[in-house]
């Protein structure tokens, strides 16, 4: 079969997710197999914008699979955002004769290619995020690493945690979402998870599960907040200690949970995504999102996906309430 496309580019765009790599790498092999040339853009639109660019072959993208980060580079473009920005972004494909795109990333990725797809460029979108904030997919690349890594740091913190009756209250990645947070919180058996989507009452979702915890016989406390929670991790400990009296120190994770080698979850799932968007391509369609749903890989039309919403997981709520042995908690619905 000839394929729809005969050049495909592909970006990393927004933040970085450990796993991208692996997509890129499957972009490229996949390419190759379907009998389609393969071009790097570096850094995102602003590289789309400003042709910074590399070929990619087989052995570019051997090894890759295992280093976190992007080997494209990542960045956000304000000059892409105005008409202007994006007749330069097409001149570019029209010089180096793309006639489709692959971009990985969240949904300002995806609203950039849907803004591309409107002037003739076959594009295909996959999610990479941290945060597994992308409503069309019940997970996306670098989820599960991200959670590993945050994990293994909190284990370190309940060390020295249990030589004092402290309290620790540690901020995870998720401005405007909480999925991380309560994954990490389940995985660690925290005593307290804060996350954006919920409002809290202080004393009855914070401060009693403290307590309770206390009366249990514990003598230290884990604490998790995702970045967005107003206020963030030190005005959460200030009340905290204001309360209870509690020795209470402030752990920010920050930009680590991006980094280190990917999982292996994250590697199959990256693997299989690049893989499924130069398929889609090869075929002939176009302005999709490549997404996963339990095991499955799919897709869905990227305008569809992005007029999605996506909660969080009642199932994690749930079992986080049980795990407090507090009835009524911060994630119970209203």
């Amino acid at each position: 079969m000839k394929p729809a496309v005969h050049r495909i580019g592909v970006f990393t765009s927004g933040g970085d997710a450990p796993g991208m790599n692996a997509a890129i790498r499957a972009v490229v092999r996949a390419s190759l197999y379907y009998g389609i040339d393969c071009i790097g853009i570096r850094r995102g639109y602003h590289g789309l914008l400003n042709g910074d660019f590399t070929r990619l072959n087989f052995e570019s993208v051997s090894d890759i699979s295992r280093r976190g980060g992007t080997m494209l580079y990542s960045a956000r473009s304000m000059e892409f955002i105005e008409e202007a920005g994006r007749k330069k972004a097409l001149a570019t494909c029209k010089l180096l004769g793309l006639d489709a795109l692959v971009g990985i990333g969240g949904d300002g990725t995806f609203k950039g290619l849907l803004s591309l797809a409107n002037s003739g460029i076959s594009v295909i979108g996959i999610p990479g995020t941290i945060d597994n904030d992308i409503a069309c997919s019940t997970y996306t690349i670098g989820y599960d690493t991200a959670c590993n890594t945050a994990l293994e740091s909190i284990d370190r913190l309940r060390d020295t945690m249990k030589s004092h009756e402290r309290c620790s209250v540690v901020e995870v990645m998720g401005h405007r979402a909480g999925h991380l947070a309560v994954s990490v919180a389940i995985a660690c058996g925290a005593t307290v998870v804060l996350v954006p989507e919920k409002e809290v009452d202080f004393d009855k979702d914070v401060i009693e599960p403290i307590r309770q915890a206390r009366l249990g016989g514990r003598t230290h406390f884990m604490v998790i907040v995702a970045e967005g929670v107003p206020g963030g991790a030190y005005h959460v400990a200030e009340q905290i200690k204001n309360a209870t009296a509690l020795d209470t120190r402030v752990t920010v994770l920050g930009h680590v949970q991006r980094g280190g080698s990917p999982s292996a979850r994250d590697r199959m799932v990256a693997t299989y995504m690049g893989h499924e968007a130069v398929k889609l391509l090869a075929e002939g369609k176009t302005c999709r999102v490549v997404a996963m749903q339990g095991e499955d890989i799919v897709d869905y039309d990227i305008t569809e996906a992005l007029a999605m919403t996506k909660g969080l997981d009642a199932r994690g709520q749930a079992v986080t309430r049980a795990m407090t042995g507090v009835a009524h908690s911060a994630l119970e619905n209203d």
